[in-house]
């Protein structure tokens, strides 16, 4: 094998030809090299630039499913490209309906072009996979976390502190909402699939609400609601939460914009200065 044709030779050619307004960082004045640098790459995919130059050099070759979904989001890689990466690296691509889906780049591209409107990324089990800065300053951390603790759906019944962004006055009709597009979700997935069954045994055990609401047998994909949010600096903010499917990947777009005439615009602004400080 070239050295064009190994994971380094990929990952480097593919960084390349991205240009920082490509993968929504600011263009940061002249550049010696094309493309990003290797400290923009890692920080995209959330893992250390020593451990993403070794990848680039060669020197590890056995990167985990999990980094190289992040990589190929990273790099804004098609779903070609990122079978291919997964292929150089000797794992099996996943599959459409896994923890490491592919994301539609366009879902990508518009996640970044909204820099004081939140926004993220879920997959059909409502798995948060990307959130761009300011859904994380005005709801915290969802990606990478451990276990199911990156669906919506287990935090809202499982932990019920997650809850406390939310007026209590929506929450029975949020618990019915997410119970009914879990039911949806897995409608789409293949009987067998493994997470959603597992997320489904995992919730039974340990909400009764949850329990409830999954007897009733509503089915019922997410739409665009009214959401009116309590946040520990910017307070009660009024927003609209619209959901956008990709109908080539099964992921949505969930944007959180200010209903009008609510002020929830200025509140926005607000925290995209305050930014992740929010919630360390």
């Amino acid at each position: 094998m070239s050295e064009s044709d190994s994971l380094g030779g990929f990952l480097r050619h593919r960084r390349e030809r991205l240009s920082p307004q490509d993968a929504g960082l600011p263009s940061g004045g002249r550049r010696r090299t094309p493309g990003l640098r290797r400290e923009e790459v890692a920080s995209l995919a959330a893992i250390s630039p020593d451990y993403y130059g070794r990848l680039e050099r060669g020197q590890l070759t056995n990167a985990s499913p999990a980094t190289l979904a992040s990589l190929a989001r990273a790099l804004r890689l098609s779903l070609d490209e990122r079978d291919y990466l997964f292929r150089l690296a000797g794992q099996e691509p996943p599959s459409r309906h896994s923890a490491h889906a592919h994301i539609d780049p366009a879902m990508l591209f518009l996640l970044d072009a909204l820099p004081e409107t939140p926004a993220q990324i879920t997959d059909d089990l409502l798995t948060v996979v990307a959130q761009n800065q300011a859904a994380t300053a005005l709801l915290g951390t969802w990606t990478g976390l451990p276990g199911f603790a990156s669906n919506v759906t287990w935090r809202w019944f499982a932990d019920p502190s997650s809850r406390a962004l939310n007026v209590p006055e929506e929450h029975a009709a949020i618990g019915r909402a997410y119970a009914a597009d879990l039911r949806s979700g897995l409608a789409r997935r293949p009987a067998r699939d493994r997470f959603g069954n597992e997320l489904v045994k995992d919730l039974l055990q340990q909400s009764q609400e949850f329990r409830d609401l999954w007897a009733e047998l509503e089915v019922q994909p997410l739409t665009s609601s009214a959401k009116r949010i309590r946040h520990p600096k910017a307070g009660e903010l009024d927003l609209q939460c619209d959901v956008v499917l990709s109908p080539a990947t099964g992921h949505r777009l969930v944007v959180f914009r200010p209903r009008p005439g609510s002020g929830a615009g200025a509140q926005l602004s607000f925290l995209s200065v305050l930014g992740e400080q929010i919630w360390d």
